[in-house]
């Protein structure tokens, strides 16, 4: 089965959040790893979008059964972005294959995500 996620951010939100809450605000969403992927307020905005559409995509949200730190974003090398889920949250989901696009234009981020999933 095909499923599909949307999300879309502004960018002006997110800098508000980090002004406001500063390193706790990212630490909040973001892995120790994903932090130098994103050194620009419109890429943390686009990783934050990210998860979100990820969440959607597999019917649950953000919450118990699926959290931020269950995702972790990278960039392959010629930039592109794919995800990979904590063992947890791949035991839970069955997900055969997956594609991630995330953009940011005009102050907001958007990310889209299509999986495919064994089992829904």
């Amino acid at each position: 089965m095909i499923k599909v996620g949307t999300d879309i951010v502004s960018v002006d939100r997110i800098q508000k959040s980090i002004d406001r809450f500063g390193n706790r605000f990212l630490t909040k969403f973001l892995n120790p790893l994903e932090i130098p992927v994103a050194p620009k307020t419109a890429s943390i905005a686009g990783l934050w979008a990210s998860k979100e559409a990820i969440s959607k995509a597999l019917g649950c949200g953000i919450g118990s059964k699926l959290g931020f730190y269950d995702i972790t974003i990278y960039k392959d090398n010629s930039g592109a972005p794919y995800f990979v889920l904590s063992d947890r949250a791949k035991e839970r989901f069955d997900i055969v294959s997956s594609s991630l696009s995330i953009s940011h234009d005009g102050g907001f981020a958007i990310a889209v995500v299509v999986l495919e999933l064994k089992n829904a």
